[in-house]
């Protein structure tokens, strides 16, 4: 019932270029964009690999993650909130309380992801 990556891989991994390597040309291409607008949003994050997802922390804390999956890829905000905060902007797009998918037909906007990403930074500010 759940998704599947784009290219099966061999071993876990452990890096988002190595994340990035199974996904098919066209989803690869659309998380590099992703992944670009995310470290200029939030120049300090951290790259790593969450949950098998390709994800940035901040501050030893989970920022954001994104996938590439058979039919579409997703970014996910790690938060139902700031989903929620940003329904409005995000009615194109399908989404769940901590997902938003999108495709090469319908991308997310980089300014839409700056400003997610942006809120998630103060969101995770906020958090003592």
């Amino acid at each position: 019932m759940g998704s599947t990556k784009s290219k099966p891989t061999t071993s876990k991994p452990r890096t988002i270029d190595e994340y990035l390597a199974g996904a098919s040309e066209d989803h690869r291409r659309l998380c590099q964009r992703l992944r670009k607008t995310i470290l200029s949003a939030a120049p300090d994050a951290e790259e790593c690999i969450s949950y098998g997802l390709a994800a940035f922390r901040l501050n030893g804390r989970a920022l954001v993650a994104f996938g590439a999956w058979e039919n579409h890829c997703a970014l996910y905000p790690m938060s139902a909130a700031t989903v929620r905060l940003f329904q409005p902007q995000l009615k194109e797009f399908e989404t769940t309380k901590g997902t938003i998918r999108f495709t090469s037909e319908n991308p997310l906007p980089a300014t839409l992801v700056k400003k997610l990403v942006k809120a998630r930074v103060a969101e995770n500010r906020s958090r003592v």
